[in-house]
């Protein structure tokens, strides 16, 4: 299976300025990204998706392709990564080079562990999924099942999942999950066809909530430091 692996690195970025080439310990944000995809050897190929000069100069001196500019329209607050990732397979399609899926690898979530990129592949096409994601447990005291919802009385609250009665044992939940943004999988006629990375084969990859960091605001990068320092003491102990 021919799987293109996708980072998106757009210039604007207003919760942590230029955040996709500020430095996170020793290297760039991006950097982690392009560890992993080169990591990887289940990935095809791997290239950059990126409207910013300085990003583009600083990825085409490693092995990830940077093969265009994205356009402005693509570049927006309100762009999607649909869109992007679309642009991407059209770019690489009218070229004669097709993929039968596509690895968004998003530069906000640095910690992957070694090894995660390639697991996450293989289940994915091991099962003959049409997408995958990675995913982190949802607490208890969140399951959807314990979650209320204001019903047509907006003084009254249901139960989110509609059941008439609540599950009363914490052990009698069923597992929950919720997207942490590492990896997205997809079969590319399901994002050209369907216009979706979530399809009805769904598949999923447990992460390591001990890498887990999302970063979007300052106070994300903040804990994305210490996140760091914890990772390197325990990868010497």
């Amino acid at each position: 299976m021919r799987i293109l692996g996708i980072i998106p690195a757009r210039s604007g970025s207003k919760g942590v300025p230029r955040k996709n080439i500020k430095m996170l310990g020793d290297r760039p944000l991006i950097q982690y990204s392009i560890d992993s995809a080169l990591e990887s050897t289940l990935l095809s190929s791997c290239c950059l998706s990126s409207d910013d000069d300085e990003i583009i100069d600083y990825v085409a001196r490693t092995p990830v392709e940077v093969p265009f500019k994205r356009p402005a329209q693509l570049s927006e607050d309100t762009s999607t990564s649909l869109g992007v990732i679309k642009h991407a397979i059209s770019f690489y399609a009218d070229k004669g080079e097709h993929y039968d899926a596509i690895c968004l690898l998003q530069p906000t979530y640095p910690f992957r562990e070694q090894g995660m990129l390639d697991g996450a592949i293989e289940k994915f096409i091991d099962l003959g999924a049409d997408s995958l994601i990675s995913v982190l447990p949802v607490p208890h005291h969140f399951n959807p099942h314990w979650v209320f919802e204001p019903g047509a009385n907006a003084d009254y609250l249901n139960i989110a999942t509609g059941e008439p009665q609540i599950i009363s044992r914490r052990q009698d939940l069923p597992e929950a999950y919720y997207r942490d943004g590492a990896i997205y999988i997809a079969k590319t006629e399901l994002v050209m066809q369907q216009n979706t990375l979530l399809g009805k084969q769904l598949s999923y990859f447990e992460s390591d909530i001990n890498r887990y960091v999302n970063i979007d605001l300052p106070e994300d990068w903040v804990y994305a430091e210490r996140k760091l320092a914890k990772l390197r003491l325990y990868k010497k102990a």
